[in-house]
């Protein structure tokens, strides 16, 4: 079961402006997002249907998931 993962132009431009280091973190995290888009330590927003956020050190990446299509949408 996994998912496809969308990054949209604006969510490319943050990472690419993070340090190397935290970059690679981030997108190690994200990528692992899609084999378990709900894993441990993700919080899911109130007041959201499908919306979660994943802390990663100081950074918080969030994210919808939409189980029907099967894809994880960086916002």
């Amino acid at each position: 079961m996994t998912y496809a993962i969308i990054v949209t132009k604006s969510i490319q431009k943050d990472l690419d402006s993070l340090p190397n280091d935290i970059k690679a973190r981030v997108c190690s995290k994200i990528s692992q997002l899609s084999d378990n888009p709900r894993p441990d330590g993700v919080t899911k927003l109130k007041g959201y249907e499908n919306e979660y956020r994943i802390r990663i050190g100081d950074y918080r990446v969030r994210y919808e998931i939409l189980d029907k299509d099967k894809t994880v949408l960086l916002l």
